[in-house]
């Protein structure tokens, strides 16, 4: 298997440097039914996937209800999921007030089983040009390096103020490109 990557050639009329460049995005997968979720997990594992989907449905339950208490909530075979903020920093305590939250955050943080998929992976990309014929494809030969917002010095980063954790664990300041 391999992510799939478009790098298609675009006008750039803003930045520092303007004009024809490619511009890398994921090319589109399809979204899986939540059924056949159910029912891959049910071959798998021999358990009945309407068991399997009561017990998916308690679990999510369980999790929403931890993370909206501050808790850094695991996920089995996935990672650890919370809650939490970004928000503007100020210099006074009299300023600290709601007003400064900016948005509300979910941070995933994946396991090492998980990080070692995704860097294991190949990625191909398409080079397209502007009507989206194909240049040429290409396939991965990176790192594979693994941005990890909870670890500044393996790729993530922190700034003053900047994105606050929901408690549990994992509380602090952390950014990292959320996009």
């Amino acid at each position: 298997m391999a992510i799939k990557v478009i790098a298609q050639l675009r006008e750039l009329k803003i930045g520092k440097n303007p004009g024809k460049k490619f511009v890398m995005r994921p090319d589109l997968y399809s979204a899986i039914a939540e059924k056949k979720v159910f029912q891959e997990a049910a071959t798998h594992s021999g358990i009945s996937s309407g068991v399997i989907k009561a017990a998916w449905d308690a679990a999510g339950e369980v999790i929403r209800t931890w993370a909206t208490e501050g808790h850094s909530v695991p996920l089995p075979g996935l990672g650890t999921m919370r809650f939490g903020v970004r928000s503007k920093a100020v210099d006074n305590l009299d300023d600290v007030k709601t007003g400064l939250i900016t948005t509300r955050r979910i941070i995933f943080t994946p396991n090492v089983e998980v990080k070692d998929e995704l860097k294991n992976t190949a990625i191909q990309i398409t080079c397209l040009d502007e009507d989206g014929n194909v240049l040429k494809r290409v396939t991965s030969g990176d790192s594979g390096n693994i941005e990890d917002n909870e670890n500044p010095e393996n790729g993530g980063g922190t700034e003053n103020g900047g994105n606050t954790g929901g408690g549990g664990d994992n509380g602090g300041s952390q950014t990292g490109d959320d996009d």
